[in-house]
């Protein structure tokens, strides 16, 4: 059949009139496939799903009582725009009481429809055709897709095991650095777990402050730390006058699918993402903003039990895949542990890439991971299988055990 006209219409940023013609399967389509498939060809098998970057818990009783509630109230029907009063209020709060960050609610915090949101709308705000966002891989691309997406450049700093999983800045040359405008850290780190030390946040703001940059901390699993308080590079000296911090209801109080946000830091920054996203979305439902206030208000009781609830398994994972040979550490946040994959087994079956090794997982042993290849081969665990109760977490764990201890790995 021939092509409609429209197959010319295609912008070039999504592949112009080669839209939908590529056949490259993207890695996480090729997950669901291969989990498909492992279930189709042993239907008596659990599958083990831990390669699921979301909680695998609901939002509090009192955070869904407060919804329906809201979502029953006449007032809260109409648009939010940039966000209401209390959710803002509320977010600010809670900076002050979990990070130590005084922030105006007024004009140093909006909302967002999730993180993901937030971080498209950043490079409309900040870069021009021929600029530069800066990016670390392993890591989430969704900022770098969209500065290219308007005619910019990324590029991307390895997040190397020997370096604690930390970009080199200084890497970048005289020119990357005139032409930077952004500069994105994820810190605890999807996927490495890895978290940002004080010494980290001084020299970042340093070198931000020095060049011209704007710092873009995406700090969803903030909340998730496990040693110590958790820590904003707003609470650091200069912070503010450099970055600006996006926050996330949804992996420290079970909202992944509420689609809730903020960014905060930066007034001048704060505004210019306000007014690009007033041409973009109209706000988040306000029932949804108020009831994620509700949650905020409570986070002393809420984020501790979650924070660990994941501590708690990713312990007994490090553990469990020390067993089997894997050179695993406890990460220091976030749900994650990364680990470099063994080259063989001893029965000959060998793995040249992190796909290999997660795809083999997935279809010889029923376990789901996810693959990373961008710096070193390595697989992702996530601790977010699905498990109602400590002993059932146990009987998982002890499962993965027997099912991969079976396979003597070769590192």
């Amino acid at each position: 059949m021939a092509d409609s006209y429209l197959q010319g219409l295609f912008a070039e940023r999504i592949g112009g009139d080669q839209f939908g013609k590529d056949t490259t399967i993207y890695k996480f389509e090729k997950i669901k496939r291969a989990k498909n498939a492992a279930m189709a060809a042993h239907p008596n098998v659990e599958l083990i799903d831990m390669g699921v970057g979301e909680p695998d818990d609901m939002a509090f009783p009192e955070v869904v009582e407060a919804l329906a509630k809201e979502a029953a109230t006449w007032e809260n029907r109409t648009y939010a725009d940039n966000g209401i009063d209390e959710f803002n209020e509320a977010a600010a709060t809670y900076m002050k009481e979990l990070y130590g960050v005084d922030l105006d609610p007024a004009t140093e915090v909006c909302h967002s429809i999730g993180s993901k949101s937030a971080l498209s709308l950043l490079p409309a705000c900040f870069v021009n055709p021929g600029e530069i966002s800066v990016m670390t891989i392993p890591g989430y691309p969704v900022m770098g897709t969209w500065t290219k997406y308007l005619g910019g450049e990324v590029v991307n700093l390895p997040l190397l095991k020997e370096n604690g999983f930390f970009p080199d800045l200084e890497s970048l040359t005289e020119d990357q650095r005139q032409r930077t405008k952004l500069i994105y850290l994820n810190y605890p780190n999807n996927p490495t777990g890895a978290c940002a030390t004080p010494e980290f946040w001084d020299q970042a703001i340093a070198f931000a402050k020095t060049n011209d940059i704007l710092l873009v901390s995406d700090a969803p699993y903030s909340p998730l730390t496990f040693s110590g308080k958790p820590m904003s590079v707003l609470s650091r000296p200069g912070g503010k006058e450099v970055a600006v911090e996006l926050h996330s209801m949804s992996k420290g109080f079970n909202m992944t699918g509420w689609r809730l946000g903020w960014v905060c830091g930066s007034a001048a920054a704060v505004s210019a993402f306000a007014n690009v996203k007033d041409n973009a979305d109209s706000g988040q439902f306000r029932a949804i903003q108020k009831a994620a206030a509700v949650a905020l208000a409570n986070q002393a009781k809420i984020t501790p039990l979650i924070s660990a609830k994941y501590s708690r398994r990713l312990a007994a994972l490090t553990e469990t895949l020390c067993a089997l040979g894997f050179d695993a550490q406890m990460p220091g946040g976030s749900f994650y542990q990364y680990v470099g994959i063994p080259k063989a087994t001893k029965d000959g079956m060998t793995f040249a890439s992190g796909e290999d090794f997660s795809q083999w997982l997935i279809t010889e042993k029923l376990i789901s991971t996810v693959p990373w290849d961008d710096a070193g081969a390595f697989v992702r665990f996530s601790a977010t299988f699905v498990a109602p109760t400590e002993a059932e977490e146990k009987r998982v764990l002890e499962e993965v055990k027997t099912r991969l201890g079976a396979s003597e790995f070769v590192f």
